[in-house]
């Protein structure tokens, strides 16, 4: 196993110190939260492997996905203490995240994608998501993109 000084795996663990010299409960226990699922990642399977810093973006997205998630069943099950505190952490990860595109610059994708497959209906959703996908990783979530190259299908 190989010590890791670069990149945003190593910036999590700084992040972490200083969350923790500063006494910032919430910060240091989202960043831990972060740290464990990145670990986990990196030991899943046969084998134990060094994540890039986009397979940590991967397991953080994931991460952000369940905050949402939790958030608004906590809200939906009329707790909104809990879903506070998944909002708070949500932010401190969205800090680690690349900025989220917008809808409109995710539809102008889709419809660029879905041209440029030559799809013409529903049938060709899964080529036009293969070539959509790695152009905007990690700043749209997967739900969200299958929506818009619907749209596209559609006009």
């Amino acid at each position: 196993m190989t010590a890791q000084n670069t990149g945003l795996k190593a910036t999590l663990r700084q992040d972490l110190h200083s969350a923790i010299r500063a006494q910032d409960k919430v910060r240091s226990a989202t960043l831990r939260m972060a740290l464990t699922a990145v670990t986990n990642e990196e030991v899943a399977g046969k084998a134990h492997r060094d994540l890039t810093d986009a397979d940590v973006v991967g397991v953080l997205t994931k991460e952000a996905k369940k905050r949402r998630e939790a958030s608004a069943a906590y809200t939906d099950a009329g707790r909104p203490e809990l879903a506070e505190q998944e909002q708070v952490e949500l932010a401190v990860l969205e800090g680690y995240l690349p900025a989220q595109l917008d809808d409109a610059e995710l539809e102008r994708l889709a419809t660029e994608a879905v041209a440029e497959v030559g799809a013409s209906g529903m049938p060709q959703m899964g080529q036009v998501m293969k070539v959509l996908q790695p152009r905007v990783a990690g700043q749209a979530e997967g739900g969200r993109v299958a929506a818009a190259v619907r749209r596209a299908l559609s006009t």
